[in-house]
């Protein structure tokens, strides 16, 4: 990552009752949004929450997707078009009402 990108990252709280589609949100909703998002996206990660700060605690989220932008206007250009159809997708793998942060990468 450089400098300057546009960090988008998409949390998804655990908790009683949640439930979260590993493979489906690794093989098909991520596939989803880079066809409708493109070359704008410069790089993705996807991360599984494994446990929280104390030993043996749950993690304090079930999943994590960060993507990355050159620019704020790379990623609204991209995002607000096809915000529908990748939103409309998360009843698919998840029950989860998902916490966004939009960031900028300093180091």
């Amino acid at each position: 990552m450089k400098k300057g990108m546009i960090k988008v990252s998409v949390l998804y709280p655990n908790g009683a009752g949640k439930k979260f589609d590993m493979d489906y949100y690794s093989n098909q909703h991520i596939s989803l949004v880079g066809e409708l998002l493109g070359d704008s996206v410069k790089a993705a990660t996807i991360e599984k929450g494994l446990g929280g700060g104390t030993p043996g605690s749950t993690a304090t989220y079930a999943a994590m997707g960060n993507l990355y932008f050159a620019s704020m206007d790379s990623f609204q250009n991209s995002f607000g078009p096809n915000a529908e159809k990748i939103m409309g997708d998360l009843p698919n793998f998840t029950n989860i009402e998902p916490v966004v942060q939009i960031s900028e990468v300093i180091i």
